[in-house]
């Protein structure tokens, strides 16, 4: 198969979150380590840093490869969901996977991926600890996919774990209260791994504290540390980022890192890991960002970073995926913006008909557009050199205008 019909049996052949949504959540790691073993276990090859969170994962995992990359070390990056080409969610120093490596590991397992049935999510899993592996890594930072418990990433013994911000996400898969969905995401704590939350909240801490404790785990608050460092990721939000991705950095005590490879990596992280997609800045008169923050949490930190921008009129894009609670989200955009409502080019898109008609009872007035594309060009079209753009609600929206 060509790298085109390779992906196209991927995405198509085999259960995906991405498309699907919860039916394709899986409460087991069964096909994920039968897997690894027939792949000769290669995630014991490689020492490992494992991050977990609603919010913030995806970041914090960058600038951590990024620290490490200006130490000098060889560092595997595991991250989901891609924006443009599947291979981003598996790179050595900021290099994605070749297309030919991704078409030899799926023909070689071709078989036992058809007679096993795994999800999409465990095949990649397994593809990218068998590409750390064969090229020797001296650390991979792998970055959880859904929840934690029962991600398929959670089969490794990493050096340390981190867990970031806790929020209402996936809900259906996870739990319905911040608890319940930290239960899930101190999953990822192993027996005397060091851990390091994020943030305090006095729902989930007792949570990890008390995983912890149970697993004898050195468990450590990154919001205690006091830092001036910046990052090149501009969202205002990164500044707790910051404070988990120092805290981990410290605690590896294996590896050699300076203060000048820290600052030197926050400030390098999408030159260095190529990131995408958080508070970039796409253009300007008007300035134009995206972000993708996609739930409460996230969205109510961008929306007041937006606020605080200097700007006439303000014209958000929006689009989302159909299993979000739009009654808690919605109500945090301002009514005084100009909207352009979309859809996501996925199964899992909420149809744009719905989304206009909630925004209306929540008083948010603009108009329907067939595509995020089209909704862009509207924008552009209406907005002065003095406006701000914003396109968001959807990684997937995200995705198809960068």
């Amino acid at each position: 198969m060509t790298y085109e019909q390779t992906l196209d049996w991927m995405f198509g052949r085999l259960p995906m979150y991405q498309k699907q949504g919860q039916t394709a959540f899986k409460p087991k790691l069964t096909n994920t380590i039968n897997f690894v073993k027939h792949l000769g276990s290669p995630e014991k090859n490689f020492k490992a840093v494992h991050v977990a969170g609603t919010n913030g994962k995806g970041s914090t995992s960058h600038m951590l490869a990024s620290i490490l990359q200006e130490a000098g070390y060889k560092v595997g990056l595991y991250t989901s969901p891609h924006l443009k080409d599947f291979r981003e969610r598996i790179k050595i120093n900021g290099k994605e996977i070749s297309k030919e490596s991704v078409v030899s590991f799926i023909a070689k397992n071709k078989a036992f991926l058809e007679e096993q049935s795994l999800s999409f999510f465990e095949m990649t899993v397994g593809m990218a600890f068998h590409y750390f592996s064969e090229e020797k890594v001296d650390i991979a930072i792998i970055e959880v996919g859904l929840g934690g418990r029962y991600d398929s990433t959670n089969i490794i013994v990493p050096e340390i774990s981190v867990i970031t911000n806790i929020g209402f996400d996936h809900t259906d898969m996870l739990g319905d209260t911040l608890e319940k969905i930290a239960w899930e995401k101190a999953g990822i704590i192993k027996q005397t791994v060091p851990v390091v939350i994020s943030e305090y909240n006095e729902l989930t801490y007792p949570v990890f504290q008390s995983v912890a404790t149970e697993k004898d785990a050195p468990i450590f608050l990154a919001e205690e540390i006091k830092t001036d460092f910046k990052s090149d990721l501009l969202g205002s939000y990164q500044k707790k980022n910051i404070k988990a991705v120092i805290a981990t950095i410290e605690r590896l005590k294996r590896f050699t890192v300076t203060q000048e490879h820290i600052k030197s990596g926050l400030l390098n992280t999408v030159k260095n890991t190529g990131l995408l997609g958080r508070w970039q800045i796409l253009g300007g008169h008007p300035k134009i960002i995206c972000d993708t923050a996609h739930n409460k949490e996230g969205l109510s930190i961008v929306i007041s970073q937006l606020l605080t921008q200097n700007f006439t009129q303000l014209h958000l894009i929006l689009g989302f995926v159909k299993d979000k609670n739009l009654d808690e989200i919605l109500p945090l955009f301002p009514k005084n913006a100009k909207y352009y409502f979309c859809s996501p080019k996925i199964s899992r898109g909420l149809e744009v008909e719905k989304l206009l008609e909630k925004a209306t009872h929540f008083n948010l007035k603009g108009e329907a557009y067939s595509s995020v594309s089209e909704a862009l060009q509207a924008a552009k079209s209406k907005a002065s050199k003095n406006d701000l753009i914003y396109v968001g609600g959807s990684t997937f929206v995200v995705s198809e205008i960068i």
